[in-house]
Parts: structure tokens; sequence; C-alpha cells
């Protein structure tokens, strides 16, 4: 296979064979490679492009191909990013483009920077809600009266922190429910929890040693429903720990995280958007688009979590999720 840098003797006809071959085997690496390297050739960069992708997207493992073939994909490869990045350049000169606007963001998915990620809870999708992956700041006025108790919160951690028995695995086993554990974190100490309340119920014992962050969360919208939610808890993710991709069980919540003691290397992805832990600064998001979560340092990283109610849900709507639960709760 020649090269469109080594300029094609005759690429007319060059793409008239490819063509040819496509015809009887339209998923045939080497005539795909010479459709577009004759392509480009011709001075078609977009449509070379196209069937350089194509031929990277369709190509077994390496392991499986002849050393040649191997070698010609991999130049399809490498081709095919020259073109995408000409391409995106092309795009930028051309387009104001601001930091961080939901513009910028579609680029990047155009230009393959950016994967598309959708809501995919486990349990219940309520339809017709945004596709939001880190939800704007002033969306929640709460937040900076959340933040501005961090060091009272942060105390109370502490007093707790000092009972090594007053942590116990995020994900415990659940007699009456089935559990594969694909992620590994079923009753794994590496990501656990101190709950203020659980499954909708105020942890009395435990709220009464920590009464300064029970007042913080006072005019929070907690997503109760009962038998179910909220969760409210100290989150421990200790050193090394990572919490892999996965998504939350209901998109009619969101999860808020009031960053308490963060080591250097912890982080926050969700969907594409990945972030820093930063202690203080309080961030919302919705876990039912795929997210995870990760501890690279040598100490101890815990953060207070929460479920609040999706701000686009009428109050109707709330009483209606709400009531399907225990209704829900109540059949037996």
């Amino acid at each position: 296979m020649n090269s469109p840098d080594q300029n094609l003797s005759d690429p007319k006809a060059a793409l008239a064979a490819a063509d040819q071959a496509l015809a009887q085997q339209p998923q045939n690496l080497r005539a795909l490679i010479a459709k577009a390297d004759a392509l480009a050739a011709l001075g078609d960069p977009r449509a070379a492009s196209s069937f350089y992708r194509f031929v990277v997207q369709l190509a077994p493992p390496p392991g499986e191909m002849p050393a040649e073939l191997r070698a010609q994909v991999g130049r399809a490869a490498a081709l095919a990013e020259k073109y995408a990045a000409a391409f995106e350049t092309y795009l930028r000169e051309r387009l104001p483009v601001a930091e961080g606007s939901r513009f910028g963001e579609s680029l990047d998915i155009l230009v393959g920077r950016r994967n598309v990620y959708f809501q995919q809870p486990r349990q219940y999708f309520f339809p017709g809600l945004p596709q939001i992956q880190f939800y704007p700041r002033e969306t929640f006025p709460w937040l900076a009266r959340l933040e501005a108790a961090t060091d009272d919160i942060r105390g109370e951690l502490v007093q707790v922190l000092a009972e090594d028995s007053a942590f116990r695995p995020y994900v415990e086993r659940h007699g009456r429910l089935p559990h594969l554990d694909e992620l590994g974190i079923l009753d794994n100490p590496a990501w656990s929890a101190f709950f203020l309340w659980k499954n909708g119920e105020l942890v009395a014992e435990n709220a009464a040693r920590c009464p300064k962050t029970v007042a913080a969360l006072a005019d929070v919208p907690l997503a109760f429903v009962k038998g179910r939610s909220p969760s409210v808890i100290f989150s421990l993710l200790k050193p090394g720990a990572h919490i892999p991709p996965h998504t939350g069980e209901v998109n009619t919540r969101l999860i808020c995280h009031l960053p308490l003691i963060v080591p250097p290397n912890c982080a926050l992805r969700v969907g594409n958007d990945s972030r820093p832990v930063v202690e203080g600064k309080a961030w919302v998001f919705d876990d039912t688009i795929e997210h995870e979560a990760w501890n690279r340092s040598g100490q101890t990283r815990v953060i207070l979590l929460f479920e609040v109610w999706r701000p686009e849900l009428t109050h109707e709507e709330r009483g209606l999720v709400s009531s399907m639960f225990e209704a829900i709760e109540a059949y037996r």
C-alpha cells in the first residue's frame, strides 16, 4: 500500500480499484486504506479522514493481524489523528468559543475530545430531565452557607474519626437483595461511611454527636423518601482507594459533596468532567451519569455526602415520586 505522502502515480485509478474491491468486500481493511490514500492524494482530506477512522474502528486487536497489515492500520490511525487535529484547528480558528460553554462542550464532542454520557439510573428513570454532569453553583443558593460551616463540620468529623469502629463499609450485603459485586466495593472498608441519616431516617445516636453538621443542613432540600432517602454521611476513602465507574439508582435526586479532609491527588470524574477535590468547596452532580472517584495519596480523604431533590422536579412530582417508592416498600 502506498502512502498519500508518497504521491500515488495514478490516484484516480487507485480509487477505482479500491472501490471495485470494496464492492465485493465492504470491510476489507487494505482496500479501505487504499481508498483513503487515494482520496488524500486527490486533495480530499475530509473524505480520507472518514475512511482512515473507519479502518481504526473496524480493525481487530493488533495481535490478530499480520505484521504488514498491523503497520498499515497503525499508519491509518496516525493519519486519522493528523486530519482530526487539522479539522479541529480549522474550526476553532473560525468560531468564538467561550471557555466552559455548552457550545464549547459540543465542539469537544464533535472532534472526539469528549464522549457523550447520559443518565443511566439502575432502578428508576424520570423522563425529561436535563443531562447535566456538574450543576452550576448558582442553582443552589444554600451551597455558600453550607461551605461557611466547613470548619464546624470538620471539627465534629475529627471527633468521630477518633473512634475506629464508627465507620462501616458504604455498600454492605443485604439479605433481601442479590449481589454480584462486579465493582469490588461490597463490604469493602476502603470506601466507608458514618451515617447521620440512613434510608430516610435520622440516626439519632450519630446525629447527636454532630449537632453543628445537622444544623448546617437545616435549609438544604434533602430528598426525603420514606424508607429510602436521604442518606447523609461522612464518606471516607482510604489511601490508594478507587471507586470504579458506576451509576446511581434514581435520577430524581442529585448528590452533593462537601470536602472536609482532602490530601493531594483526590478527584471525582462525572461523565467527561474530572475535577480535583478541594477542602470546603462543595459541588452538586448527577450520579446517574457514569462517575468514579479516587484517592491517589497516602492519607485518608473524607467528605460530607448527601442527596437533594433535582431542582427541575415540581413539588407535586416530588410528592408522587415519594409516594410511589413508599408504595413499592409496602408491597409484599
